[in-house]
């Protein structure tokens, strides 16, 4: 399977791959991506089920690491480093778990290689209860979603999602394979291994998703790894601080 990708920067530079996390698509890592694309090759991904990707019956942390490889086999690239944000995150740990001899260093945004309780299960069921067919605009469709969700913001992130074509409004996004394989999704990675490279987990100051019950957990698969906290964010820090994220990701590329 080939994800949906897009490249900038020059072949010749040392490549890094960027992949977002659940409900995105290849807008959410632009900041740095634009950031990157002067000095690496910068390959932006959607994964399966996501945006312009194919949509698939199942998603495991291991399949989409595998996507990531041959994404890396159509490009000629033969290792890179990766950055991932919340499930990207765990894809790009799985992906280094697999594949250590290809992975150049890894930065994870926002998320730990455990198991998550289920946080998005309200969004998938206020997204499968938008009716499209009674949609008349996207202000329409976000008056909808406003009697489930509160936050704009989230609202505005979900209906990137939503598109208009000549049979009207439908998802980007496999709804009914996300919420099929969203078991899995929260789940810990299952790769045996261990990677010893280099290795950036960067938390939001206040979110919950990286804690200090996680370390020995971390330690465990990702012995030669670092922590940085952006204070005053959530776990969508790269989006709240994108010029600290920006700089914290390329302080640690350059001095590998």
């Amino acid at each position: 399977m080939i994800l949906n990708y897009e490249t900038s920067g020059k072949q010749s530079q040392a490549a890094i791959i960027l992949v977002h996390g659940l409900f995105g698509d290849l807008d959410n890592l632009k900041s740095i991506s634009r950031a990157l694309q002067d000095d690496y090759y910068v390959v932006n991904i959607e994964l399966r089920n996501h945006g312009n990707s194919p949509w698939t019956d199942s998603m495991t942390l291991a399949e989409m690491a595998e996507d990531i490889r041959e994404v890396m086999n159509e490009l000629n690239i033969d290792s890179a480093y990766l950055l991932g944000h919340s499930l990207g995150g765990k894809v790009v740990m799985d992906f280094a778990l697999q594949h250590p001899e290809q992975t150049l260093g890894l930065i994870v945004a926002d998320i730990a290689p455990v198991a998550y309780d289920a946080r998005h299960t309200s969004i998938l069921d206020a997204l499968e209860a938008l009716d499209l067919d009674a949609v008349s605009s996207r202000q329409d469709a976000d008056k909808q979603l406003s009697e489930y969700i509160n936050e704009k913001g989230v609202r505005s992130f979900l209906l990137k999602n939503l598109r208009k074509d000549d049979d009207g409004w439908h998802w980007r996004m496999n709804l009914p394979g996300l919420r099929a394989c969203y078991p899995d999704l929260i789940g810990a990675p299952q790769s045996e291994g261990h990677y010893d490279g280099p290795v950036l987990f960067i938390r939001g100051g206040n979110s919950d998703y990286i804690t200090e019950a996680h370390r020995p957990e971390i330690q465990k698969r990702f012995s030669n790894a670092e922590a940085k906290t952006i204070a005053d964010t959530g776990h969508w820090l790269h989006a709240e601080k994108p010029q600290v994220f920006n700089g914290i990701v390329l302080r640690f590329l350059e001095d590998r």
